[in-house]
C-alpha cells in the first residue's frame, strides 16, 4: 500500500533523500526501445538539464544523479536553513521562474503598492511558496511534469508517462548516504551500458571526474568539503578525489563480474564509514534491494520509524548486518 509523504520524509531525522521515478510505458524514456528500434538517447539530455536547473531554483542540492533507460536516480539534501534566509523578493523571484505565480506576487515585482489585506494575501502566499522551494515533492513533480509533457509532445500521445509517485528512501547517516551515491553514480555499470564511470554518461559521477581533469566548478552539485573540521562549510564530510577512486575502483570491479576487493590505499574512506570491503560492495550493488523507506545503522532506523509513525521498516535486519561498524 503507498504511504504518504509523511511517513517517508522526515527533515529532523536526515536531510538526505534517494528518489526514483520509472517510466510506466513500454516505450523508454530514455536510450533505444528493442522493439520499435527508435532512439530516445536524447531525452537524457532533457532529464539531466531539467534536474540541474531545478537544483538553481530549489533550496535543495543534488548529491548525485544517474539518467538511465527507462528510470531516473537522485539523492537530493534539503537545506532548510537557505531557504529560510531568503528574502521575500527572492522567494517570488525564483517561483516566477517555474510558475506565473499570482496577480498579486506579479505585482509585487513590479514594485506596485499594495492595500493592506492584499499585503496580508501576499504575505501567506510567500509563506507557501517558501515551502514549496525546500518541498522534495515540489521540485521531483516539476521535473517529471516537464518531462512528461515533452516526452508526450515528441511521440504524440496523451497519457500516463510515469508509474506513479516517485519512490523516496530516508539516508539517516554517513554510510548509507555514500554507499547511496554510489550506488546511484554506478548504475550504468551495473546495467553494462558503461565500462567505466568516467563514461557513464548523464551522471553526477561523470561530472564530477570532470571537473577533477578540468579545474571547474559544479555549482549544480553539492561540493564534497574533506573531513570534518571546525567551521565546516556546507557540504559532504568527505574528500571528493577518495569518492571518485572509490567508485571507479568499485565500478570496474562489478564491470568485470567477480567478488574483487578494494585496493588497500581506499581503505580509510571505509573505515571512516565503518564498512568492511564486502559491506560496501553489497551496498553499490544491492542498496534498493535491501531498503525501503529509509536506510541507516539501526539506532537511526528505529529513531525514524518512531518519528514517521511505521510500525516497521523493511530492512532493519540488513541495517544490524550491512550499516555497523564493520
Amino acid at each position: 500500500m503507498p504511504q504518504p509523504r509523511s511517513s517517508q520524509i522526515c527533515l529532523s531525522d536526515t536531510p538526505y533523500y534517494h528518489c526514483v521515478s520509472r517510466c510506466v510505458r513500454r516505450s523508454f524514456l530514455c536510450g533505444v526501445d528493442s522493439y520499435s528500434g527508435q532512439s530516445y538517447e536524447h531525452r537524457r539530455g532533457w532529464v539531466e538539464e531539467r534536474l540541474l536547473f531545478l537544483s538553481s531554483i530549489f533550496s535543495i542540492d543534488i548529491c548525485a544523479y544517474a539518467v538511465m533507460s527507462n528510470h531516473v536516480h537522485v539523492v537530493l539534501h534539503v537545506d532548510v536553513q537557505q531557504v529560510m534566509a531568503w528574502t521575500d523578493s527572492e522567494v517570488v523571484e525564483r517561483w516566477h521562474r517555474l510558475h506565473k505565480g499570482t496577480l498579486l506576487t506579479q505585482m509585487f515585482v513590479r514594485g506596485d503598492t499594495l492595500s493592506q489585506s492584499q499585503q496580508l494575501t501576499l504575505d501567506d502566499t510567500i509563506i507557501e511558496y517558501r515551502k514549496r522551494l525546500h518541498d522534495i515533492s515540489w521540485l521531483m513533480g516539476n521535473l517529471n511534469e516537464h518531462i512528461a509533457r515533452e516526452a508526450n509532445k515528441e511521440d504524440d500521445c496523451t497519457g500516463r508517462f510515469w508509474e506513479g509517485r516517485f519512490k523516496s528512501q530516508a539516508l539517516l547517516d554517513e554510510a548509507a548516504l555514500l554507499s547511496c551515491m554510489a550506488y546511484v553514480d554506478l548504475n550504468p555499470i551495473r546495467a553494462k551500458i558503461a565500462d567505466t564511470p568516467e563514461t557513464s554518461e548523464h551522471t553526477s559521477i561523470k561530472k564530477r571526474l570532470e571537473s577533477i581533469k578540468a579545474p571547474i566548478t559544479t555549482p549544480s552539485l553539492m561540493s564534497f568539503v574533506g573531513n570534518p573540521r571546525q567551521d565546516m562549510p556546507k557540504g559532504i564530510a568527505f574528500s571528493l578525489k577518495d569518492y571518485c577512486e572509490l567508485v571507479d575502483i568499485t565500478g570496474r570491479i562489478i564491470r568485470d563480474d567477480k567478488a574483487g576487493h578494494i585496493e588497500h590505499q581506499q581503505q580509510p574512506i571505509l573505515q571512516r564509514l565503518g564498512l568492511s570491503d564486502d559491506q560496501w560492495l553489497t551496498l553499490t550493488t544491492e542498496f534498493e534491494r535491501h531498503f525501503c523507506y529509509a536506510a541507516g545503522a539501526e539506532m537511526m532506523m528505529n529513531q525514524f520509524k518512531a518519528h514517521t509513525g511505521h510500525q516497521r521498516i523493511r530492512g532493519m535486519g540488513k541495517a544490524k548486518t550491512l550499516l555497523r561498524c564493520a
